[in-house]
């Protein structure tokens, strides 16, 4: 572990302008003061601040996920991150931050002027400045859906799709379904990516004929089952599954609006059974993800990072809730 001095002789300059640097001080230039920090990661320097137990602080970063309210998709995951962490006496802050922060504000030195020991990231896009930051980062740090090889000191957390959406197409095979459509998110993401590679597997292992007409990219919201629900129905699906619950809600309602009834014309499928997926018309059959215990996952797999365990990949298994909007396929 590096010291203030050691940090000192290598740049060449006094022990006490590396502790102004470190701490903030008005009179370093902010180039001098992001040299320091800098420096400083590469060095693998920890404050006494962050050894304290009473200033013990871990971040978690939020970027493109609602997490305000019960009903959002990113609330349980911080709780359980949370209340996973209060049992071994950690201070948990959550920040939103946007892509534009990401350019200005370099990881690794963003945690060590703050003081937090770990962090774990929540929606981020594969194309993201910091997730190029995090093939060399030194810093404990949780992903959740997302993945960085070869880096010793960064984990993954989240459900298995795949296990998830075969699953999905086991139930629609056993209703009778072969021309199965599927509406996923945009590609920017490795989750993304893995459902739909998920579906092309599981309609192969069910000898299932994969129409590139029944496949569409839009954005994980409602609205954008307008722009491919009327081709899918054009090109006679009877069932759609959706990347998550949010296209599967503007999927139904898009059905009805084309004159199609669902489960009765047309079975669909969500993914993540949000709290509202009981309560549409008709309940949706979905695949469940447990976000609370993903987000005590994310959190265990932290801890085990800060003492030095390499954990990589954590996979919980999805559940499949069917409700009231599958039913057997009409020919069509």
């Amino acid at each position: 572990m590096a010291t203030i001095r050691e940090i000192a002789e290598k740049l060449g300059v006094s022990i006490s302008t590396v502790s102004k640097g470190l701490n903030g001080a008005n009179d370093v230039s902010a180039e001098l003061r992001q040299k320091i920090l800098d420096t400083a990661v590469e060095m693998g320097y920890v404050t006494k601040r962050m050894k304290k137990e009473e200033h013990k602080k871990l971040c978690v970063f939020v970027e493109n996920m609602d997490y305000e309210s019960a009903n959002q998709f990113g609330y349980d995951i911080i709780l359980g991150f949370r209340q996973a962490a209060y049992r071994d006496n950690w201070h948990v802050e959550v920040l939103p931050i946007t892509p534009g922060f990401q350019t200005k504000e370099k990881y690794d030195t963003f945690m060590l002027k703050n003081g937090y020991s770990g962090a774990f990231l929540v929606g981020f896009a594969l194309q993201d400045e910091w997730m190029k930051q995090l093939e060399s980062t030194g810093i404990p740090t949780v992903l959740f859906d997302n993945f960085i090889r070869k880096n010793p000191n960064v984990a993954y957390i989240g459900t298995d799709s795949f296990e998830g959406i075969d699953t999905a197409i086991e139930h629609l095979t056993q209703l009778g379904h072969t021309r199965i459509a599927f509406l996923n998110g945009s590609l920017h993401s490795m989750i993304t990516e893995q459902r739909q590679q998920a579906f092309y597997d599981s309609m192969a292992a069910h000898n299932l004929v994969l129409q590139d007409e029944l496949v569409a990219n839009g954005y994980y919201v409602a609205e954008s089952a307008k722009d491919f629900v009327p081709s899918f129905l054009k090109n006679k699906a009877t069932a759609i599954v959706c990347g998550n619950d949010l296209l599967a809600y503007g999927t139904i309602k898009e059905c009805e609006k084309c004159g199609y009834r669902v489960p009765e014309d047309v079975s669909v499928i969500g993914f993540d059974d949000l709290p509202l997926s009981a309560y549409t018309t008709p309940a949706l059959t979905t695949i469940r993800q447990d976000r609370l215990e993903l987000g005590k996952c994310g959190y265990m797999a932290l801890h085990s990072l800060m003492n030095h365990v390499s954990v990589s990949k954590t996979l919980l298994r999805p559940e499949f809730v069917i409700r009231n909007s599958t039913a057997k396929a009409v020919d069509r």
